[in-house]
């Protein structure tokens, strides 16, 4: 495995001192996730959604920039001729067992059978709602290249996916699909692992840039507030036509290792974004704060100040040119 000066012999370390959690006990957590009177989960339960399966089949144009949110922090990416996965999560449970844990709102809405011809999967980082084995084993069949941080080669390869097809990146490092067409892991700030502490930090995370001959975009993963970063990531790499950063499962007790949605749009701005698609919320019932709460207030941050939004439903395929866009779908 490759070394980073970002870790100890250990564990991987963020750039900058962060905490996982400011919470005085595991009994004030646990008091407010047993008591808190908010909406977390949807009431009725939520009708699946689909995606346009024909349409998604057929190749992508030279120029184009188009997204298709299919919960949480996986989104289908087409861009320039090429198609990315992110973080691709399907199974029902956030959760290392498949009886209890985060429940997903609905079904993942592009069957794994259906998916189409990807050039690259992207991973943040091993975390249960980021990488999901059953996802894996099925597109490891497939020979698609994944491109992840350092360590997490080895959770693929226990998982079916060949050795060649697996590229672990460095914070920085930068990996050449085609002449015009770039790839860059780029620093985040959160924490990593799969073994309830076990494992802690054992592996590294990151966001990404991709950089095509016509447009240029951004996928966060999970990170808390990093404003130096994001400035730096922007002048180096932006302006980018499409920035995908979390604003769900934020709270004032772990601000260090997640956003939330007025720190999203800040972030947006230093990284030179134009359109903004919000990741990593309606999907699964990890924080205190109502399950529409994210999307409500991305909306009021970003309209005051004038950052351009899409906000589709699960499963819609929109061109990233359309924003400012709102669907609205989580209002029933």
């Amino acid at each position: 495995m490759k070394i980073s000066s970002h870790f100890d012999g250990k564990r991987y370390r963020n750039a900058v001192p962060t905490a996982m959690s400011t919470a005085t006990s595991y009994w004030q957590m646990a008091r407010r996730w047993l008591l808190g009177k908010e909406q977390r989960v949807p009431k009725p339960a939520l009708a699946g959604f689909s995606v346009d399966a024909v349409a998604l089949a057929q190749p992508v144009p030279p120029t184009a920039l188009r997204a298709t949110w299919l919960g949480h922090s996986t989104v289908l990416l087409e861009i320039d001729g090429r198609r990315f996965l992110t973080d691709p999560v399907w199974r029902t449970r956030s959760s290392p067992v498949s009886f209890m844990g985060p429940k997903r709102f609905f079904p993942n809405p592009l069957p794994l059978a259906h998916m189409p011809p990807l050039d690259g999967v992207l991973l943040s980082h091993d975390h249960f709602d980021h990488l999901d084995p059953l996802a894996v084993r099925a597109l490891a069949r497939t020979g698609v290249p994944f491109f992840c941080p350092l360590g997490i080669g080895r959770h693929l390869r226990r998982w079916g996916v060949a050795s060649d097809k697996i590229t672990e990146f460095d914070w920085w490092q930068a990996h050449t699909l085609a002449p015009n067409f770039t790839l860059v892991a780029t620093p985040a700030r959160h924490f990593s692992g799969r073994r309830l502490g076990l494992d802690q930090d054992a592996t590294l995370w990151a966001s990404w840039v991709l950089l095509g001959p016509a447009h240029r975009a951004f996928f966060g993963g999970d990170s808390g507030p990093f404003a130096a970063a994001f400035q730096q990531i922007g002048d180096t790499y932006g302006p980018f036509d499409l920035t995908m950063l979390e604003i769900g499962a934020a709270d004032p007790d772990w601000a260090d290792v997640h956003m939330g949605p007025t720190v999203a749009v800040a972030a947006h701005q230093a990284l030179r974004g134009r359109a903004l698609l919000p990741i990593h919320w309606g999907t699964f019932n990890l924080a205190y704060h109502a399950w529409t709460d994210p999307a409500e207030e991305v909306q009021q941050a970003a309209a005051a100040t004038g950052v351009a939004l899409l906000l589709p439903r699960p499963g819609e395929r929109v061109e990233v040119a359309q924003a400012p866009y709102v669907s609205g779908w989580w209002r029933g």
